[in-house]
C-alpha cells in the first residue's frame, strides 16, 4: 500500500482550513502545511492536525511556495490541495482505495478538478489536475501564477474528485498585478504563462491588451492544443466588446484548426447565430454541440452543460421560434432529462402544456 503526505500553503484561512482538513484526514499519512504570512487563526487551526508547520515568505510566486511544501514531504507520494478544496466521504473512500492497489510503477495520478456548481451542488465545470506525484522523482511546480505539476512517466486518471468550494472571494487583482510585474521585468513568458495573462486580461476586461496577448500565444510554438481551442473562445470574447462580430465569429471558427469541435465551441456558435435570429445556423451548431467530443481527460476545461442541458434547451428555443411546437417540445424534455429541477425546462413544459389546452 502506498503512503501519501498532503502538502498545503495556505494564507489566512481559517474559515476553511478546518473542513478541508477533516475532510482528508483519514487519508492523508502525512500532513506539512506551508504558511505564507497569515494574520488570522490558520496556524492555529492546522495545528490540531499536524506539528508539520512551517513559515515561507510570501514572493508573488506560487511554485516557489507549493515546492517548498513538497520539499518537506516523505512519504511514497505527494499530493496537494488548496485550503478551500474538499472530498467528500464517498470519494475519501475511493482514495483509500487507490492507495491499496496503486502499482508502484505509478508516477502521476490525475483526478477531477470541479470549481463550479449548480444551485444543487452539482459540478458544471471540472478538469483534470495532477493531484499525486510520486515523491523523489524530479516532480515540481513550475509558473508563478496557474503553477502546474507537468505530468511524466506512467500516469494513472482516478475518478476521485477534488471539489474548489470558495467560501470567500479570493485577491481578484493579484494574477494580474504579478503577471503585469513580469511583464515589466522583462520575465519570459512561456506558453503557458502568456495564455493565462490573456485569460485574466479578459476577466479584468482589457480587450485590446488581452487580444494582443492571446493572438501572441496562438503564434507560438509551445502553446498547448486545449489552451489553444480556449483562446479562440477568449478572442471572441474580446472580438464582440470591441464590437468586431464578424471577427468574433472567425475566432470561434478558428478552434476547428486545432481539434474536432468541443461542445463549449459549438454552443458559442449556437448563441452567436441565435442572437442574430439565424435559427437554422443556430440549430445547426447546438445540434453538433450534443455530438461534441468531450475532451475529459486532455485536461481541458470542460463545462457540463455544453454537452447536454444547454444546447437541448436551446434547441427547444430555437424550434420554437421557427414554429415547430414538436420539436421544441422533444428537445425541452431533453433538456429535462440532464436537467429535470431546472427553472428553465419547468417553465417551458407549463407553457406548452398550457397552449395545448388552449388550442
Amino acid at each position: 500500500m502506498i503512503s501519501i503526505s498532503l502538502c498545503m500553503i495556505v494564507k489566512d484561512e481559517e474559515a476553511v482550513l478546518g473542513r478541508c482538513l477533516d475532510s482528508i484526514k483519514s487519508a492523508a499519512d502525512e500532513i506539512v502545511i506551508v504558511d505564507t504570512g497569515s494574520t488570522d487563526r490558520t496556524k492555529e487551526i492546522a495545528a490540531r492536525y499536524t506539528d508539520r508547520i512551517y513559515d515561507f515568505p510570501w514572493t508573488d510566486d506560487f511554485s516557489a511556495a507549493r515546492n517548498f511544501a513538497l520539499s518537506k514531504g516523505y512519504k511514497d507520494y505527494l499530493m496537494w490541495l488548496d485550503a478551500d478544496d474538499v472530498i467528500s466521504e464517498e470519494n475519501i473512500q475511493k482514495l483509500k482505495e487507490l492507495k491499496v492497489t496503486l502499482t508502484p510503477d505509478v508516477d502521476v495520478v490525475m483526478m477531477p478538478y470541479a470549481v463550479a456548481f449548480d444551485e444543487k451542488g452539482r459540478s458544471t465545470f471540472s478538469y483534470y489536475r495532477e493531484r499525486l506525484v510520486k515523491n523523489h522523482s524530479g516532480f515540481c511546480f513550475s509558473g508563478r501564477v496557474h503553477e502546474v505539476i507537468p505530468p511524466k512517466g506512467k500516469i494513472h486518471y482516478a475518478e476521485i474528485p477534488v471539489e474548489h468550494r470558495k467560501e470567500k472571494p479570493g485577491d481578484g487583482e493579484r494574477n494580474l498585478r504579478i503577471y503585469e510585474e513580469m511583464e515589466r521585468s522583462g520575465d519570459t513568458f512561456d506558453g503557458r504563462a502568456l495564455y493565462y495573462y490573456g485569460r485574466e486580461l479578459v476577466y479584468h476586461k482589457q480587450y485590446e491588451k488581452a487580444n494582443e496577448v492571446l493572438t501572441r500565444f496562438l503564434g507560438r510554438p509551445d502553446g498547448w492544443v486545449e489552451n489553444k481551442i480556449e483562446a479562440t473562445r477568449q478572442l471572441a470574447v474580446c472580438s464582440y466588446a470591441l464590437k468586431d462580430e464578424d471577427k468574433a465569429l472567425e475566432w470561434l471558427l478558428k478552434a476547428f484548426a486545432y481539434d474536432v469541435p468541443r461542445g463549449e465551441t459549438c454552443c458559442d456558435l449556437g448563441r452567436h447565430f441565435m442572437d442574430r435570429e439565424q435559427y437554422e445556423q443556430s440549430v445547426y451548431w447546438y445540434g453538433q454541440a450534443l455530438e461534441a467530443k468531450k475532451a475529459v481527460r486532455s485536461g481541458a476545461f470542460v463545462a457540463e452543460d455544453c454537452y447536454g442541458f444547454l444546447p437541448a434547451i436551446s434547441l427547444c428555443i430555437c424550434y420554437e421560434r421557427m414554429g415547430d411546437r414538436r420539436r421544441a417540445e422533444e428537445y425541452n424534455e431533453l433538456a429535462g432529462q440532464y436537467k429535470p429541477d431546472s427553472p428553465y425546462y419547468l417553465n417551458n413544459k407549463s407553457f406548452f402544456a398550457k397552449d395545448r389546452k388552449g388550442e
